[in-house]
């Protein structure tokens, strides 16, 4: 899924600091070593703004920067053989499926002593149990962004992004087909794992008829759509609108009542890490309480690192956009990954719907 900004600090901002701090943001081939260096494969803006030179500074380790658009795409590269990355940060289903795949290492909890900052309601998924593979680093949800000049009241459904020509030629959806077609059937009344066939073809049939409306399918980009004005409705993670909402507070966000995605990225060692001490402190260091509150007030998602969220303001805690009212949680569910012949017909409905005139 992909994520966030700082009320002071844009993503724009952060981009050109990276580049000003020497943060490669894409690593040519061949650009891995194995000493003194971290390679972190992660989403777009995912970072406090100087996380990444605070522990270099700290550790003397160099940090490798590189970024992914979607879990789909993060999936592809690694299973095609990992070309050197050590740290990755797949969402909840995404673990499952690389697990089960043998992706991922086991981490050693011993050495990231910070794991006791970590929420115990986070400590057991069903997506890893006993968190073998995986600790939490943001979740949230994933809602609609909006702008408010440009409807009469804040849209409440999913169906006025994908069963409504109300606003045609004004949507923007993400574009990873397992998301984008799991809301097409919560929007029909379905759980978002109910992957049976009639529920995934009705699914498709909706966003089929819905196409000509839609805009674009953003790639990791629907927030920056809606800020430039180029849509009025857009598909998003949370985190991403909050960060537009300090740009231009003319956005706004929420929660569809028919609930939403309740999602979870966490920080990973890929099998064929070349760094797995520098991975294993790099997981460490990000674990840590004050590194985790700079990057939660940073990025603006929820975080589950319980000695991070104390050091955060009430403002950030009661904000029902990071952390939803019970109802809305209670509507909503976590992405469950629904096993590969699933996944080969989720891909084929999604080629159908992309093919779509």
């Amino acid at each position: 899924m992909n994520r966030q900004r700082h009320p002071a600090h844009g993503r724009r901002r952060f981009l050109m600091g990276a580049a000003a701090a020497g943060i490669s943001l894409k690593l040519p081939a061949g650009a891995f070593a194995a000493d003194g260096e971290v390679n972190f494969y992660n989403w777009d803006t995912y970072i406090g703004e100087t996380t990444l030179e605070e522990f270099e500074a700290a550790t003397g380790i160099e940090v490798q920067y590189d970024l992914f658009a979607d879990n789909a795409e993060l999936f592809a590269k690694l299973r095609g053989g990992n070309p050197g990355y050590d740290v990755i940060v797949p969402s909840n289903d995404y673990v499952e499926q690389m697990r089960m795949a043998d992706l991922l290492l086991p981490l050693d909890h011993a050495k990231i002593p910070n794991i006791e900052n970590v929420d115990p309601l986070f400590m057991d998924p069903a997506f890893d149990p006993g968190r073998t593979f995986s600790l939490p680093y943001m979740w949230g949800t994933i809602g609609i962004g909006y702008r408010k000049s440009a409807v009469d009241a804040a849209p409440d459904s999913w169906s006025d992004l994908l069963a409504s020509d109300r606003y045609a030629g004004r949507i923007a959806l993400m574009s990873e087909p397992t998301t984008v077609l799991q809301l097409a059937m919560k929007t029909r009344g379905h759980s978002l794992n109910d992957w049976t066939d009639e529920n995934l073809a009705e699914a498709e049939a909706l966003l089929i008829a819905q196409k000509p409306r839609i805009t674009a399918f953003a790639p990791d980009n629907g927030q920056d759509l809606l800020l430039a004005g180029e849509v009025d409705l857009a598909m998003e993670w949370n985190g991403d609108i909050l960060q537009v909402m300090e740009e231009d507070d003319d956005i706004g966000y929420v929660l569809p009542k028919e609930g939403s995605i309740v999602w979870e990225d966490t920080l990973a060692i890929p099998v064929g890490a070349k760094n797995v001490e520098n991975a294993h402190a790099l997981i460490d260091f990000l674990l840590g309480a004050e590194v985790g509150a700079g990057i939660a007030d940073y990025v603006q998602y929820a975080t589950p690192n319980a000695a991070a969220k104390a050091l955060m303001s009430e403002e950030y805690r009661t904000n029902p956009a990071i952390y939803p009212s019970e109802a809305a949680m209670e509507a909503s569910e976590t992405s469950v990954f629904p096993g590969q012949e699933r996944m080969r017909a989720i891909d084929e409905a999604w080629t159908r719907v992309k093919a779509a005139g």
